[in-house]
């Protein structure tokens, strides 16, 4: 098998472990809002994650050269704003529809890099999937606007960091980079949820912000790096039009929220349009 090959596979695998661990995560934070709150839970998942993956990758060894720092800053500021804007948004509106609004930046950066028609209709694809996912917006389960702002606004969030961690990554080895982004926005945001929610921390409260940081940040972090490293921005976008299924998925086996017909079927659409594009990135090599 031609090396190029097996980085794409290798690529693909850890970016759907990536998406399972990172919705899995995000479904047992959203039970820990009625006791800490989106500050309290963003704090220890970043906190937690940007100390674990310091001692696992010592990226103080790996700070790129005065130049390309503002790079890192940039990444770590749009991970950070991803991570609490999308709490604050799902605290308002149900996970799987919150991660389906948060991909429009992702979904923006495949269209923008698209140079060739067959991989507008993978787009297209998880387009479908994600109107799918949407509620009747006139209905009983129009969704709270300030939620699909907030979702809309981690989506830009999310493009930050797809486009600056391609560009970081090539400066270091993806661990690094992605503890030294981690710790940018620990240092940001890891304050603001201790003084907004100071008197709900406990000791109890910890084992469980540990775990949400491994399954969260830690680690599908770390898999993302390695992914954006061994496959196209364009190929990496649309392979992640898988989020919004899994999240719904995952909000269904954890939080009890379940899924119609049509949303099924924008999971089948939205598989269609990962798997077309991983034979899509797999023809450029």
């Amino acid at each position: 098998m031609q090396s190029s090959t097996k980085d794409f596979i290798l690529a693909t695998v850890c970016l759907l472990i990536a998406m399972m661990t990172i919705q899995s995560g995000a479904s047992f934070a959203k039970q820990l809002f009625p006791i800490v709150g989106p500050e309290g839970t963003t704090a220890l998942r970043l906190g937690f994650s940007a100390l674990l993956l310091c001692l696992v990758f010592k990226p103080w060894k790996h700070i790129p050269a005065r130049g390309n720092r503002l790079a890192i800053v940039v990444y770590g500021l749009s991970l950070g704003g991803m991570n609490i804007l999308f709490y604050y948004a799902i605290e308002r509106i149900p996970l799987g529809i919150g991660v389906a609004l948060e991909f429009t930046g992702p979904l923006a950066v495949a269209l923008f890099s698209s140079r060739r028609k067959r991989d507008l209709f993978w787009v297209a694809c998880a387009i479908a999937g994600i109107l799918l996912l949407l509620p009747d917006m006139s209905g009983e389960e129009s969704l709270d606007p300030v939620g699909v702002i907030l979702a809309l606004a981690a989506g830009a969030c999310w493009a930050g960091y797809i486009l600056f961690g391609k560009k970081t990554g090539m400066q270091s080895s993806g661990g690094a980079t992605v503890a030294l982004g981690m710790t940018v926005a620990a240092i940001v945001l890891v304050p603001y949820g201790g003084i907004m929610q100071a008197s709900a921390f406990t000791w109890e409260v910890i084992p469980l912000g540990i775990g949400i940081a491994v399954l969260s940040s830690a680690l599908p972090y770390t898999l993302e790096m390695v992914a954006l490293r061994n496959m196209p921005s364009q190929g990496f976008s649309i392979m992640m039009s898988l989020e919004p299924a899994i999240a719904s998925l995952a909000a269904f086996v954890i939080l009890g929220e379940l899924l119609t017909l049509w949303q099924w079927l924008a999971i089948l659409l939205v598989i269609i349009a990962s798997a077309g594009s991983s034979f899509s990135g797999e023809s450029k090599k």
